[in-house]
């Protein structure tokens, strides 16, 4: 059988007096006595009472819950930012809840849903690979509650949003690879529906027509950036009649993908392919070869967000003019693409 929740009523019933008077014992009333305030709480304790901190906070009109939505825990890119944002938030009194959407556009809908129905004090996240509609997140902005985000958001949303430039990154490595040699580069975006993989996108055919270097249809393919669509992707890349002498990927798992199949089928890298990554997974120089990759400054994110949250907060009557913080990237040049004659 299962146990009855405690209740301020059930204290006040054992002391003999009012719940109204149990209620401002626990919230330390300075009207309501020492010996009171020891008495309720001693029967608190022996009661295994637990304060409903929902209710107490409709009361308040504020939780000190913040939520943060993720597409992927595994990431480094996205643990680090949580840790920045969660070490900042906490020092101000907040406690953070963690949703992982998994790059799933329902899963990331439901995780919305859940966060607000909890009351959240504002909610800081980055778009799931699958999301084109925006209507929960305007949802979020029609009750108030500040909405930053950070690493994949749209524009049309209106909101704080903290990032890197992606369409510079993409012309770092495309020159970089250039530099090294590379003529038929092929790129391994994420969905072209999200405004950070359009702008690579974007930087990577420009860049390619910056250094005369042809645009193949058939060497630029979206994926969800997993590892193994990075195996799949550079496996029906090998199949085509002219391969790639290199691989641009938008992220460190898709590339780590594509250099097992590239192992494994003996070809070398870079010498015959050269590899580049994204995200500066710590796996990224450990690897053989170690993997280039371009570093997003995740606790710089981390703490910007966080900080444009506690702003947000702390002025809600005030209209204060909507932050776009664009980071710049930087290109960490590793063996995987460093040939050593060009």
């Amino acid at each position: 059988m299962g146990h009855k929740k405690t209740t301020i009523k059930d204290i006040a019933n054992v002391l003999g007096i009012t719940p109204s008077a149990v209620s401002k014992a626990l919230n330390n009333h300075p009207r309501i006595s020492k010996k009171t305030k020891d008495a309720v709480l001693q029967v608190a304790k022996n009661l295994n009472y637990q304060p409903n901190h929902i209710a107490s906070a409709l009361r308040k009109g504020k939780t000190n819950l913040v939520g943060v939505i993720i597409p992927r825990a595994s990431s480094n890119f996205f643990s680090s930012i949580i840790e920045k944002i969660e070490e900042i938030l906490n020092d101000e009194g907040y406690n953070v809840i963690i949703a992982q959407s998994n790059e799933s556009y329902k899963k990331e809908c439901a995780s919305i849903e859940a966060l607000l129905f909890t009351q959240v004090d504002g909610i800081i996240a980055s778009m799931a690979n699958e999301t084109v509609t925006l209507d929960y997140y305007n949802k979020v902005k029609k009750k108030g509650i500040p909405l930053i985000l950070f690493d994949r958001g749209e524009n049309d949303l209106n909101v704080d949003y903290v990032g890197i430039d992606d369409y510079q990154s993409s012309h770092m490595v495309i020159q970089h690879l250039a530099q090294q040699g590379c003529k038929r580069i092929a790129h391994i975006s994420g969905n072209s529906n999200a405004r950070i993989y359009k702008n690579r996108i974007r930087g990577y055919i420009d860049a390619l027509e910056q250094h005369q270097l042809p645009f193949k249809k058939e060497l630029l393919i979206e994926s969800n950036l997993r590892q193994i669509d990075g195996k799949h992707i550079m496996k029906q890349l090998l199949e085509l009649p002219e391969p790639p002498d290199a691989v641009y990927a938008s992220g460190d798992y898709v590339a780590l993908g594509a250099l097992e199949v590239l192992k494994s089928e003996h070809i070398r890298v870079p010498e015959d392919i050269a590899l580049v990554g994204f995200s500066n997974e710590p796996f990224s120089s450990i690897v053989t070869p170690a993997i280039t990759s371009i570093e997003q400054h995740s606790e710089k994110i981390g703490e910007l967000a966080a900080k444009t949250f506690l702003r947000r907060i702390a002025h809600p009557e005030e209209k204060v003019s909507l932050n776009k913080m664009i980071l710049t990237p930087e290109l960490i040049v590793r063996a995987s693409s460093k040939r050593r004659s060009v």
